[in-house]
């Protein structure tokens, strides 16, 4: 196993690929998040609609609330 498996960039490729397949994508903040948001947003690919991390700011989900939400079975629509 690589030294790079655990990484939190690893984590994003991976959580990338399972969105992916769902017609999702993981959004990035550009700059690091600041005062506790996770800088990360789901979004519909199709509808070009925010499903998560889009409240009380943009790119408020963390990767862990994106991941919960993915490995949910989660319905678009629904937060």
């Amino acid at each position: 196993m690589s030294s790079r498996a655990g990484t939190e960039t690893a984590r994003l490729r991976r959580l990338r690929r399972v969105a992916a397949r769902q017609g999702l994508a993981i959004l990035v903040a550009g700059k690091p998040a600041s005062k506790g948001l996770g800088g990360y947003m789901l979004s519909d690919d199709a509808e070009r609609k925010i499903i998560l991390g889009g409240e009380p700011k943009p790119y408020a989900a963390t990767l862990d609330e994106i991941e919960a939400w993915l490995e949910e079975g989660s319905e678009i629509g629904e937060e």
